[in-house]
């Protein structure tokens, strides 16, 4: 005779596969009924341990290409989203003739506010890698399911901008008896006098846009394609600065001639330029972080 015990199976420990749509994460049951393959939870990613891809030097110049062909596949969107990149050139030039102190640091407003604003970019660029057909309200709402996030990463930028601006105030004050008139002309900004002040301003300006630049330059495509949180984005994205340091300020430097060569007809070459800029950042990020 068999021992009692014996009759009794084993019970299973184990987590049960969530292969019921019922009992399925919602993203999961989603990406199941649109054919795609559901991602990975963000619990179980970390940022020290997803792959980075090793970059080449070409590459920037490839992500490029491929923004200007999302661009052209859909130039409506990527105008409509050129228009706000203009208004926001013509908010900051306001901002330079009424308040010339607060112009170097509120325009990190565009490395702050352009991710976000590039996230329907994103959007569309990742609809038409996967081979479907974006819109224009699809891509105003891409946030709306990372809205928690996106919320944190965009808190932990604004502290930075405040920090930035604040610092600028500060090298103002230092080295001028009070704020000074510029009446809207760099031509006083750049006379000999001014070269400590202005040395000074570059170099604090330039470690808070690297250090935001490091931070963001693939967190919000990577937010958007993958289920991980604002931390382990941002953690990526620096990780592959610091050990890809090369192509990325390789990246960087084009993004800035682009944006600066935009700006001089009026803003106006934002209207190609920034959704240009937009769609290929999305491209920087696929080339870089490996598929998990």
């Amino acid at each position: 005779m068999s021992h009692p015990l014996a009759q009794e199976p084993t019970p299973d420990t184990r987590p049960a596969r969530a292969t019921d749509p019922d009992q399925a994460p919602p993203q999961a049951v989603e990406a199941v009924e649109a054919g795609e393959t559901a991602p990975a939870p963000a619990a179980g990613i970390s940022p020290f341990h997803l792959q980075l891809n090793t970059l080449r030097w070409g590459q920037p110049l490839q992500w490029l290409r491929l923004g200007w062909r999302d661009f052209c596949r859909h130039p409506g969107i990527g105008l409509f989203y050129g228009v706000c990149f203009v208004l926001m050139g013509w908010g900051l030039l306001k901002v330079y003739q009424n308040a010339p102190a607060y112009t170097l640091a509120l325009s990190a407003g565009f490395l702050l506010m352009g991710p976000f604003l590039c996230m329907g970019l994103y959007q569309v660029s990742m609809r038409l890698e996967r081979g479907e057909q974006p819109d224009l309200g699809d891509s105003l709402t891409a946030w709306d399911t990372h809205m928690g996030q996106m919320a944190i990463f965009g808190g932990v930028l604004l502290i930075l901008e405040m920090l930035w601006g604040r610092a600028s105030l500060v090298i103002f004050a230092v080295s001028f008896d009070g704020m000074p008139d510029f009446a809207g002309s760099l031509t006083k900004l750049l006379e000999p006098d001014n070269l400590g002040f202005i040395a000074t301003y570059l170099t604090v300006g330039a470690l808070f846009a690297g250090l935001i630049y490091a931070v963001s330059v693939i967190s919000i495509p990577m937010m958007l394609d993958q289920q991980v949180d604002a931390v382990t984005a941002g953690l990526t994205s620096l990780r592959l600065v610091l050990t890809q340091t090369g192509v990325m300020l390789w990246w960087g430097a084009l993004v800035v001639v682009l944006v600066v060569l935009a700006l001089l007809p009026g803003f106006l070459g934002l209207l190609v330029v920034g959704p240009v800029l937009g769609h290929a950042s999305w491209h920087a990020y696929r080339a870089a972080v490996a598929d998990s």
